[in-house]
């Protein structure tokens, strides 16, 4: 489990090792840096102002194992904070691990009311620094900085080397955190000497600090322009933390990859919508919790999930196993081989089972109800990024790359807090949610899909399917032809939206299928990208609480442009008040 913490101190074992973890990564990334510098980290931890800072050490942890660390210096008297690190351990770079932190820290600072990050670059300039090799590696840091709108301060000296011939002198580099709001000079000027004589007393002579901070002669300051980001690249500033998108990423969806050719249910689906969802600033990462069966077996039935749970177990670890028999008749003497038992709770021939396909599944579950608390924790949006997908799984079947009924799960959890709909968006029809709430009135299914005369599953989701006993009329089908384009189906999702407020929900769950988009290899529709935009922004207008869990889409060089189209919609559909303060979303629907 992925999670960023912060370390106050040493005392207890948990802590001690992190430290630990931290030291060695200071070893190994930063060379230059002294034995006793190092080993004086927990002391600086239990001194609550070393150096009149205040030392905040966090840590990305990946069960126990430290991947990276920031630490942070808070000068409570002038309301400023300083990077004094930031690093991924060996071999931990390119992974998203530094920017994780840096979102941290950069939150931090917002919860201490700083003024802004202050933090030392190397420079960019090769009149500054001789190793051409060192300079790319600082214009990757400049850059990766200059995201969130961090430049280095102009116009001063302070890039000036303590002593003369000195090699590489650090710019210092400011990042407002999105204050927008000038920094005057003698603001600037009091925070580096404070910097200067608290940090580097011992490197700085007291000439050296009265020259450098009489440089900072602009009032207010002046930052160097965007040098390497084009203005509508940079990244905006993160909307306040009660409008954020809590998102949960399955960890552990990559042991579940079948191989065979055709089977487009692949690991690079996730990465794929994770990498452009993190160039917007809409969301808070949140790790995965575990959640016990109950959850599972609300929805599910007790001899279908034991059933998938030990045939897992008990296969081989390279060996797939794909259901062939499907028995009719004699269900009360079924056959000894698990394998072959496997056409009692399946419903095609495609949806294999392997020794990971349980794990990855069971991952899923935890994921979708972590997303689901979110909501009951006040986020008002949350998004569990799964696989695999879940809305084909019915009480007693798998099927459709579907193991556990993800979002179904997740409506029954919300549903002891209040009413819930749930609207289905994917090409295929959700039989999932159909067949688990057919007789309950507490929670409203819709579906928009291609109609079962054509399209996966085929025997479900024709209209006049509207649930029985006190569900009757609460379970809503809308098929739709197989060529449809945006237009159509934002005919077909107002309907669904109207039917939804009549409802009055207290939760909304989306199951997101992306491959209604126009080249998906499993649909026949065209949806764009400027479509999801439109759809995100029409399911974000009512403003319900909405969980959103990903079903399918598989044309993987369009569905993270999708999925982000479609967030950006959802925030601003919700947000409209304040959507002229986050880039990029989508007008109307």
């Amino acid at each position: 489990m992925f999670r960023i913490r912060r370390v106050a101190d040493d005392t207890a074992p948990e802590d001690r090792a992190a430290i630990e973890q931290v030291q060695q990564i200071l070893r190994d990334q930063f060379a230059g840096e002294s034995e006793q510098k190092v080993r004086a980290l927990p002391a600086w931890l239990r001194d609550p102002l070393t150096a009149r800072f205040r030392n905040l050490l966090f840590v990305a942890e990946v069960r126990g194992a430290v991947k990276g660390f920031a630490l942070l210096l808070h000068a409570p008297d002038l309301h400023f904070c300083f990077l004094d690190y930031i690093s991924a351990a060996r071999g931990g770079v390119g992974r998203g691990i530094g920017g994780a932190l840096y979102e941290r820290v950069r939150d931090q600072a917002v919860a201490l009311d700083a003024v802004g990050i202050f933090l030392e670059a190397l420079p960019d300039d090769p009149s500054l620094c001789q190793d051409p090799a060192v300079v790319r590696q600082n214009v990757a840091r400049l850059r990766f900085y200059e995201r969130y709108g961090a430049r280095p301060i102009a116009n001063t000296a302070y890039a000036s080397p303590v002593t003369p011939g000195d090699d590489c002198p650090p710019y210092l580099v400011f990042d407002d955190l999105g204050h927008g709001a000038p920094l005057p000079r003698h603001r600037a000027r009091q925070i580096v000497r404070a910097i200067l004589e608290r940090k580097y007393a011992e490197l700085c002579p007291p000439s050296y600090t009265a020259m450098v901070v009489s440089s900072f002669r602009d009032d207010p300051v002046r930052l160097r322009p965007p040098r390497y980001l084009p203005a509508e690249q940079q990244a905006e500033e993160r909307p306040p933390s009660g409008r954020r998108i809590a998102l949960v990423v399955t960890e552990r969806h990559q042991i579940h990859h079948v191989r065979e050719r055709g089977y487009v249910e692949a690991p690079a689906r996730v990465p794929a919508i994770a990498r452009e969802l993190h160039k917007l600033r809409l969301f808070d990462d949140v790790p995965v919790r575990h959640f016990p069966d109950s959850h599972i077996l609300a929805v599910h039935d007790r001899d279908f999930y034991d059933y998938l749970r030990r045939v897992c177990h008990e296969l081989p670890e390279q060996e797939t196993v794909y259901p062939y028999v499907f028995p009719i008749r004699n269900a009360t003497r079924p056959p000894r081989d698990l394998a072959v038992r496997a056409g009692y709770y399946c419903i095609d021939t495609f949806t294999p089972l392997s020794r990971n396909a349980f794990a990855a599944a069971r991952h899923a579950v935890d994921c979708a109800l972590t997303a689901a608390q979110k909501l009951l924790e006040a986020y008002p949006l949350a998004y569990a990024l799964v696989r695999p997908p879940g809305h084909h799984a019915e009480r007693r079947a798998f099927g459709g790359f579907c193991y556990f009924g993800n979002a179904a799960i997740a409506a029954h959890y919300l549903s002891g807090a209040g009413r819930v709909a749930m609207l289905d968006v994917d090409y295929h029809h959700g039989n999932s949610q159909q067949s688990i709430f057919w007789e309950r009135d507490d929670v409203l299914t819709i579906s928009i899909h291609g109609h079962p005369s054509f399209a996966y599953p085929y025997f479900t989701g024709f209209d006049d399917e509207r649930g029985a006993g006190s569900g009757g009329g609460y379970n809503l089908n809308l098929p739709l032809p197989e060529k449809v384009d945006g237009a159509e189906h934002r005919r077909a999702l107002r309907r669904a939206l109207e039917e939804v407020r009549r409802f009055e929900p207290d939760f909304l769950v989306v199951a997101l299928g992306l491959d209604s988009a126009k080249g998906d290899p499993t649909g026949t529709w065209t949806l764009t990208g400027d479509d999801f935009g439109r759809m995100g922004h029409m399911i974000g207008q009512p403003g319900y609480p909405t969980l959103v869990v990903q079903e399918g889409g598989y044309r993987t060089r369009t569905i993270g442009i999708n999925a982000r189209r479609f967030f950006e919609g959802l925030w601003h559909g919700k947000y409209e008040d304040v959507a002229k303060g986050v880039a990029g979303g989508e007008r109307g629907g």
